[in-house]
């Protein structure tokens, strides 16, 4: 038999062996239908920023190039209505990471955001509401994804963008035995920025010219090969692609050269800000580019450590592309907005689960899905044992995962009583079906949008569909009140008197 250095079957053969073995209805220590006869690993791989428009499996257009990302969708399932549960960072990763809502725990703005009693002080100070207050850290109350897995003999690995509270709730205090660069800030901000020095206690210089992104792969690549017998949780949270906008010098020349066959710049407007209509930006394709070699490495790495089919791969991204602010530098298109607005160009998101022998390669899955789902979805692959309190807002996706068309859930909902530094302003959302409501806070107005007809969000029906505006903003208030939702005031500075 053809082996690999590891003493491991390669691939090809080993799908061969399969094939014989389900014709002789044999079994060879691999994934079943159902998915439970072993126990997987877990690798979790979590952009920042990135548009659901910016990967190839997904916008066969993109000015972007994502080959890696590109094969593990045609592996897997791609998911084309996937939401984070907020327009910003922080909430949607503390959603992954306790299976709720953010206005659930209240970890509503991303850490770190004007809270009422500073509002005065930033940007938005003049705006006719405060903010509402928020918990700036991830509650170690909590039973993290981590500490379930933790407790059910997996070793657990974080490396890279943390946010979800200062020293005392680092990845370590949740669960992660790990912590490879995880800590408050929400990017790299020391003085190499995306190369060393970082200036990051959680993550050691690496020689001058090491580039953020392939460094935690790697960091990520050596845990997977000395974990290899025993299963394992390895949550890969790039720092990218937010800002600072920063590549490869190698990387920016030759998207510099590739957009000289593309469109110039266009801008269009949403609210007070301008926004992206064209993908050119070459510093930004560079750090897409980068991000998608460091997932290629990772996938390597599996295939390496013979655990490509005892692995589950998931893909996705923490909000939707920043595209009305600093820097402008990627299109949603034909999404409306991007990061902070609660336009699907905020919160849909590029998704997608490989889970070896279950999911049919190249599978796409409609239905709405959003990142308290994750939590669920693999303690049910991996038969761990939960309870209601862990996950309270998370659906299992292992019937879709395994081919169904269907999840007992009625609606999402998504809460951000804040204004975004992208220039969204107050509003929550409740999506059932193809519709979607979204209330603004400033003024109460509703709009009502049929996404099956309109993902771009151009034609609001709420006057001409009273009765569905009725029934869901019914919804959206009984929401509010089951998880306690918390709302801005009235700002006095600018009240009239």
């Amino acid at each position: 038999m053809t082996m690999n250095s590891n003493g491991v079957l390669k691939p090809q053969l080993h799908y061969l062996i399969l094939l014989i073995a389900a014709t002789l209805g044999l079994s060879c220590n691999s994934p079943s239908q159902g998915g439970r006869s072993y126990q997987p690993n877990f690798l979790f791989i979590l952009v920042d920023d990135l548009g659901y428009m910016d990967i190839g499996a997904y916008n066969p257009n993109t000015f972007y190039e994502t080959p890696n990302v590109d094969r593990l969708a045609s592996e897997g399932m791609r998911f084309t209505d996937a939401y984070a549960a907020a327009p910003v960072c922080s909430p949607t990763r503390a959603s992954i990471m306790t299976g709720s809502y953010p206005g659930r725990l209240n970890t509503t703005d991303w850490f770190g955001a004007p809270q009422p009693e500073t509002a005065a002080n930033h940007s938005t100070g003049n705006r006719l509401l405060l903010p509402a207050s928020y918990v700036e850290e991830l509650p170690l109350e909590e039973i993290t994804m981590a500490e379930a897995f933790r407790d059910a003999g997996y070793e657990t690995f974080f490396a890279g963008k943390w946010h979800l509270g200062t020293e005392g709730s680092y990845p370590e205090d949740h669960g992660f035995s790990i912590n490879k660069g995880g800590w408050e800030r929400g990017g790299p901000y020391g003085r190499g920025r995306y190369f060393p020095p970082y200036d990051n206690p959680r993550l050691e210089d690496g020689p001058e010219g090491e580039h953020l992104p392939a460094r935690l792969a790697e960091e990520t690549a050596q845990f997977i090969s000395e974990t290899r017998d025993k299963p394992f949780l390895a949550f890969l949270s790039f720092y990218s692609v937010h800002t600072p906008l920063m590549t490869r010098s190698d990387l920016e020349a030759k998207y510099e050269r590739k957009r000289l066959g593309v469109p110039e710049d266009e801008w269009g407007v949403e609210g007070e800000r301008k926004v992206r209509l064209v993908q050119n930006h070459a510093i930004y394709a560079g750090m897409v580019e980068a991000m998608d070699l460091a997932v290629g490495r990772l996938l390597q790495q599996l295939e390496e450590s013979g655990l490509a089919e005892k692995t589950v791969v998931i893909f996705m991204s923490d909000n939707g592309g920043l595209s009305t602010s600093e820097g402008h530098p990627t299109s949603n298109l034909p999404l409306r907005a991007g990061k902070g607005w609660m336009y699907e160009g905020g919160i849909r998101e590029p998704m997608i689960i490989k889970w070896p022998g279950v999911t049919s390669p190249g599978a796409t899955s409609s239905i709405s899905v959003t990142s308290t789902d994750f939590y669920p979805t693999m303690l049910d692959m991996a038969d761990v044992s939960s309870n209601e309190y862990q996950h309270p807002d998370g659906v299992s996706l292992v019937p879709l995962l395994e081919g169904k068309n269907r999840l007992d859930r009625d609606a999402l909902y998504w809460h951000y009583p804040h204004y975004g530094n992208q220039g969204g302003s107050p509003s929550a959302a409740v999506r059932k079906g193809a519709w979607k409501l979204i209330e603004f806070f400033e003024d109460n107005r509703v709009e009502l949008y049929n996404l099956q007809d309109d993902i771009g969000e151009q034609t609001n029906l709420s006057s001409r569909e009273p009765e569905k505006v009725e029934e869901l903003r019914s919804m959206l208030h009984d929401w509010y009140l089951s998880v306690d939702a918390q709302f801005p005031s009235a700002n006095s500075a600018t009240t009239a008197n």
